[in-house]
């Protein structure tokens, strides 16, 4: 999924919040058109339906300015077939998702000899981010606005979708981690988004108990240490499959050849820090 795609899923499915924040005002009534224009069929990125005044808010969200045919161009092209379709006023604002060098003028209107068509452009980089943090539909923008420090930003962000419930977190999660891409490393984005995330998610909590409650069981039927060592190797395959996925042969084997409990949970903890499985099996 391409990141202005991820932005128009958004959208979409939170017509009102886009418009609260946009706009100033929440709508009482809100509902996504077609996105499909007529003459010859084109895609615009969200357009929603305001009832508020009787009008047609176009949304255009942009990762790059630049583009071909030029944006105001575009910009004008769908106001014209937006009015066309629906004989409505039509307010039309870009969002542009990432700074353009530092060379590039932003224009905000279409302009030729004969005609001036004006729309308004939001800086996403330059947004305050309290908005975007006090809505989960809008907190996957958030790594991508204002900060003095973008990683103190990121932890905030972090921070936000750890009071979000399962399993809505997850869906949150991973949309973040997509736009935040825009922005950040790799490597800083698996650190900040493992750093406690496991140990708080529902998933998590039920493998360790499970886990417990069969290692208990196992000690009593096979000699407690001999239990305890089956039910950490046990949580701890758990956990693995559960971040990465099925597990290779090879992995198992050198598993099942650990046989030190403290081992074994170190392991389980190393788990939640890895950014992948290939990281992980260093720690062997």
């Amino acid at each position: 999924m391409s990141y202005d795609n991820l932005c128009k899923l958004l959208a979409e499915q939170a017509p009102a919040s886009f418009t609260t924040w946009l706009l100033g005002e929440a709508p009482p009534q809100v509902s996504v058109l077609k996105t499909e224009l007529s003459i010859e069929p084109i895609r615009a990125d969200s357009v929603l339906f305001l009832s508020v005044g009787g009008g047609i808010l176009h949304l255009e969200f942009q990762t790059e300015y630049e583009s071909e045919p030029p944006l105001p161009l575009r910009m004008l092209d769908y106001s014209v077939r937006l009015t066309r379709t629906y004989r409505l006023p039509v307010q039309q604002i870009v969002i542009l998702l990432t700074p353009p060098p530092a060379t590039t003028e932003i224009a905000e209107a279409y302009a030729s000899p004969t005609t001036v068509h004006r729309y308004r452009v939001v800086r996403l980089w330059e947004e305050d981010p309290a908005v975007l943090l006090s809505d989960p539909a809008l907190l996957p923008l958030a790594p991508l606005a204002r900060a003095q420090s973008p990683e103190a930003l990121l932890r905030r962000v972090a921070a936000r979708l750890d009071t979000i419930e399962e399993p809505k977190r997850q869906d949150v999660t991973i949309r973040v981690k997509i736009l935040a891409g825009l922005r950040y490393e790799l490597d800083l984005l698996n650190r900040i988004f493992t750093e406690g995330k496991m140990r708080q998610s529902v998933v998590y909590q039920q493998i360790l108990e499970e886990g417990r409650q069969e290692g208990r069981q196992e000690g009593r039927q096979e000699g407690q240490q001999e239990g305890q060592q089956k039910g950490q190797r046990r949580i701890l395959v758990r956990l693995l499959t559960h971040r990465f996925g099925p597990l290779p042969e090879a992995l198992l084997t050198r598993l099942g050849e650990i046989t030190e409990t403290d081992r074994l949970e170190q392991l389980a903890e190393a788990v939640l820090d890895a950014s992948d499985l290939q990281s992980f099996e260093r720690l062997l």
